[in-house]
């Protein structure tokens, strides 16, 4: 048995502790060096990377071009986390919290950052009266999802994620805690599914799309190589959404935007025109 941590007084940083992510994490905000961002030549200016809440956006944004909103298209540049790009100084502009995803919506007259990715899907969903239900009630279910995903998501990555896949060592207790919340979080979804075919009802929202990445995935088995640990196929009605979504071509080409690991063929690092899916990737989302 591990020895007792005994908290001290008053807290300090320690610079060795924090496990994968201990060269970037720190106990105080704003920019560490000077560095501007790129300006494309589309509407939406989105800074990210592809991770769940990366793609929440991305997703989104390609399901309004499927869409016909042509006023949606977006240049959309990677911001690799692992080197401290959310911590340069025009990254930090547009959100001093510097967490990937951040937006600049170029549209107007003048430029408007947008930063968290709820709010991100919001901004657009309004914009473009699309995936966001205008009649009261179907609005209300809509949104509590979505705010359902922003409280529910950092038991499943920083709770979770964090102490299974990433601690420097591994203990039972918090492995434990997470683990049980993550399944119960699961069961909340399988148990609204089982007589829903979206998760705010008959219609596809943006409540789906900010859900999709990090529950289906889980369900996928692309989360943390822990879905056996989680028994995650116990999930029937999350499995059966997750792959509907999944079929979505959209859903497909917003999962390879800004995607830096994996299969090399899944990934679009960067994506400036619909031409950057290539034929071949083209052939694979169709194929899929």
């Amino acid at each position: 048995m591990a020895d007792q941590y005994t908290p001290p007084k008053v807290w300090t940083w320690d610079k060795a502790s924090g496990g994968q992510f201990s060269n970037i994490n720190r106990p105080i905000a704003g920019a560490t060096h000077d560095k501007e961002l790129p300006v494309g030549k589309h509407p939406f200016q989105l800074y990210s990377l592809g991770t769940p809440n990366g793609v929440k956006v991305t997703i989104m944004l390609e399901e309004l071009l499927a869409a016909g909103h042509r006023g949606a298209e977006y240049d959309a540049w990677l911001i690799k986390i692992n080197d401290g790009d959310q911590f340069g100084s025009g990254f930090v502009e547009i959100n001093p919290n510097s967490k990937i995803p951040a937006l600049v919506d170029r549209s107007g007259k003048k430029p408007i950052r947008v930063f968290e990715s709820g709010a991100i899907l919001m901004h657009l969903a309004e914009k473009f009266g699309a995936f966001l239900p205008t009649e009261t009630a179907a609005r209300a279910e809509t949104l509590s999802w979505l705010f359902w995903q922003m409280g529910s998501a950092p038991f499943l990555g920083g709770g979770f994620g964090h102490f299974y896949a990433y601690a420097p060592e591994k203990f039972e207790y918090p492995i434990n805690r997470y683990a049980m919340e993550v399944k119960r979080q699961l069961d909340v979804l399988d148990k609204r599914l089982a007589d829903n075919e979206f998760i705010a009802g008959g219609d596809y929202t943006i409540a789906d799309m900010a859900i999709w990445p990090w529950y289906g995935g889980m369900v996928k088995g692309w989360a943390y190589n822990a879905a056996e640990f989680l028994s995650v196929h116990e999930y029937k009605n999350v499995i059966r959404w997750a792959d509907q979504l999944h079929a979505r071509p959209a859903v497909k080409r917003g999962r390879m935007v800004n995607r830096a690991s994996g299969d090399p063929s899944e990934q679009l690092r960067e994506r400036h025109d619909a031409s950057d899916f290539d034929t071949r990737t083209q052939d694979k989302i169709a194929a899929e």
